[in-house]
């Protein structure tokens, strides 16, 4: 029921009670004027005329008393009526702090929470085909929204900021040094060496012919071709023999390579221009505009590949989740151990969360009260108690009335 059909509700009721009571008081009215006029022929009649002047002082004090809780009797500025209304703000400041510690306790909502089986209840419900696949339909059919509504923009700069970020508080010298160590105790740097040894030879082979053409270029015209030829074939027999002395395991070039690898390592673990020098490249790298378009591609590509499987009839994604989530459920329902733990975790969760928040709670109860002008705060608070209120009225009436009667029926006694 919305809450404007349940005041309506209440102000039916209320209004019939408020009319019932009233009525009754009309009523014991008209019996006393009644019982008077016509005392003096039927004596009988004083009973009446007692129980009926004894139920209008009643109806007519509990009136009052009513009334002055949500406004003043017939309008008139008497002490201590409009209680209510005047005492708003108090009201609303003193319901707070009752909510806050009567009921947003750990004692009460631990208490109200520990029979609630919530992994239970949850398992059971997931355990059926139709909500696991409709569950998984929402999960997977909000994906194409998400991804439409992000910015492809936003994401590169975002991973570029977290790039940025997490390679800011790296220490890549170190780092190297250590991958360097493991490369040299495995002896993969000899294996690099001859490597950039055969890359040499191969480029001396393959450009002989652009070696010549130079030589000859350069050398001064009245130099006969022949010297130049023999000089061709020194340099290419010196550069050919240097890389067949430095192929050897004991070479002298081994050597000097493996002490610069060494000493290379050592400064990249001591040395902070070594650790500047690298970190420059890397965020050069990471500002490049290259590398910025690079992760946008790749965000693209990931995109479109997402929105082509959720979005495709047969989806694997959908039926992937579906069966993920069946498979839980089922696997959770034999497993009381799993549930009870579940069922303690979120209720501790619970628990906290909302006493965290329950000084939140309340100044919303106090702001909001405030917020109400006195007329509404008393009409709110009428509807919802003016009912039983009315029948205080009622009972006001007819007990005065019989207390009233008992009064005279003693002093005839007397």
């Amino acid at each position: 029921m919305r809450p404007s059909d349940r005041e309506a509700e209440q102000l039916v009721q209320l209004t019939k009670t408020r009319r019932l009571a009233t009525g009754l008081l009309v009523l014991m009215a008209v019996l006393f004027v009644v019982a008077r006029l016509l005392q003096p022929a039927h004596p009988s009649l004083s009973f009446v005329a007692a129980f009926s002047e004894a139920a209008m002082v009643g109806a007519l004090a509990d009136w009052f008393a009513v009334t002055a809780l949500f406004r003043a009797p017939l309008g008139l500025p008497i002490p201590h009526t409009a209680i209510i209304p005047r005492n708003k703000e108090r009201i609303g400041e003193s319901l707070a702090y009752f909510l806050k510690h009567n009921f947003i306790t750990q004692e009460v909502i631990r208490e109200e929470l520990r029979p609630i089986d919530f992994s239970g209840t949850a398992a059971k419900w997931l355990a059926r085909p139709e909500n696991s696949r409709f569950v998984a339909k929402q999960v997977v059919g909000s994906i194409p929204a998400i991804l439409r509504m992000i910015e492809d923009e936003d994401v590169a700069q975002f991973m570029q900021r977290r790039m940025r970020a997490a390679m800011g508080s790296v220490q890549f010298a170190p780092l190297v040094a250590e991958i360097l160590s493991v490369l040299v105790a495995g002896r993969h740097h000899q294996v690099v060496f001859d490597h950039l040894v055969n890359l040499m030879a191969q480029l001396v082979e393959n450009n002989s012919s652009y070696i010549r053409w130079k030589i000859n270029e350069n050398s001064p015209r009245w130099l006969p071709k022949a010297v130049d030829d023999r000089f061709f074939a020194r340099l290419l027999d010196a550069m050919q023999s240097t890389l067949a002395e430095m192929r050897e395991d004991d070479s002298e070039w081994r050597n000097r390579f493996q002490i610069a690898i060494e000493e290379l390592i050592d400064k990249l673990r001591t040395s902070p221009e070594y650790e500047e020098k690298i970190e420059v490249v890397i965020m050069n790298v990471l500002e490049h505009p290259v590398f910025r378009n690079y992760i946008n591609h790749i965000w693209h590509e990931i995109k479109l590949r997402l929105l082509t499987e959720v979005e495709a009839e047969d989806s694997v994604m959908l039926t992937k989740l579906t069966q993920g989530l069946h498979t839980f459920s089922v696997a959770l329902l034999q497993d009381k151990t799993v549930q009870k733990k579940l069922n303690q975790w979120i209720r501790i969760v619970a628990t906290d969360t909302l006493v965290e928040r329950r000084e939140m709670i309340a100044d919303l109860v106090t702001r909001v009260i405030r917020k109400w002008d006195a007329e509404t705060v008393s009409r709110k608070f009428e509807l919802h108690v003016g009912k039983d209120l009315q029948y205080i009225r009622i009972n006001g009436t007819l007990v005065g009335g019989l207390v009233g009667l008992v009064l005279h029926t003693v002093s005839l006694a007397l």
